[in-house]
């Protein structure tokens, strides 16, 4: 009877840690390699209606994998580009047709930041523990500890709060994450600023003339030219951000439309891993070129 109780206790064991091995494997792939299927795909509604199954299904899986790190950074970039492409921009299309619409829009942008800023903040808590309430009390220490490996989580936790900041501009707990933010991304620069082609410049040009000290337009002009070097002029998302934020900023209507074209001209499919992050920047720039008349004076 011992032997008996003992073998299916070492039955139970194994199934436990087999099951565990499962769901960590599963984990490694969702996190690791989906992404490309979903980047280098040329329909940008396709993926957006496949995203919300993608992303509750990664969040099953890091329910039984509570540390599994790839995971929780998968769903904190996810939902930040979720809300971003599929819920926020089509509500600023709308904004002067239907306002409601908008509101509604804008107040499910704000909820789907809320999940990623949590698996952000959970996935740096597990890389080094109690990041989530030392980078309030004090960032520069917190920031110190980052090195190479972390600077996707700093990229894109930056990403939710700079996104949740530019829909909250009421929100004072909000706005106070901004110089946070704006610290990792300048420290994700400091620890290569080559990382995803240029994608660090691209969101400084962004946040530049957002930032309090004086100047911001001038340093936003030179992140983009770091960022066009650094993509080699093939991603379309430096020249929409340089017009969106400092050609408009500054009533600049032919080098907005010069810019708005020079992204059109980019052939999507050149860049495979980076096609649907054109086929969106390029869909921005039609937009905004069919609206110029509520743009500029």
């Amino acid at each position: 009877m011992r032997n008996a109780v003992w073998m299916l206790a070492v039955a139970l064991l194994a199934t436990g840690c087999i099951k565990k091995i499962a769901i960590n494997s599963m984990a490694d792939a969702l996190s690791g390699s989906t992404g490309g299927s979903f980047t280098q795909d040329d329909d940008l509604t396709f993926v957006g209606e496949a995203l919300p199954f993608a992303l509750k299904t990664m969040e099953s899986i890091n329910d039984s994998a509570p540390k599994h790190v790839g995971i929780k950074t998968t769903l904190c970039s996810g939902y930040t580009q979720y809300a971003m492409v599929y819920v926020k921009w089509p509500a600023d299309q709308v904004r002067y047709d239907d306002f409601e619409a908008y509101e509604g829009g804008m107040e499910r942008t704000k909820r789907f930041l809320s999940r990623s800023e949590k698996y952000c903040m959970a996935a740096f808590d597990l890389k080094h523990e109690g990041f989530s309430k030392q980078v309030y009390a004090d960032t520069d220490t917190a920031l110190a500890d980052m090195t190479v490996d972390d600077i996707e989580l700093l990229y894109w936790t930056g990403a939710t709060w700079l996104a949740r900041i530019s829909i909250s501009k009421d929100d004072m707990e909000a706005i106070g994450q901004l110089p946070i933010a704006e610290k990792m991304m300048r420290r994700a620069i400091e620890l290569d600023e080559d990382w995803g082609k240029g994608a660090l410049h691209d969101m400084m040009i962004l946040l530049e003339p957002n930032t309090p000290m004086p100047g911001g337009l001038d340093r936003a002009r030179e992140h983009y030219e770091r960022a066009i070097a650094l993509s080699g002029g093939m991603l379309a998302s430096p020249y929409v951000s340089l017009a969106t934020s400092v050609s408009y900023s500054e009533q600049k209507k032919e080098e907005f439309v010069e810019l708005m074209e020079k992204a059109l001209e980019i052939d999507p499919s050149a860049s495979p891993e980076d096609q649907l992050a054109n086929l969106y920047a390029q869909a921005q720039a039609r937009y905004y070129l069919d609206h110029l008349d509520d743009l500029f004076l």
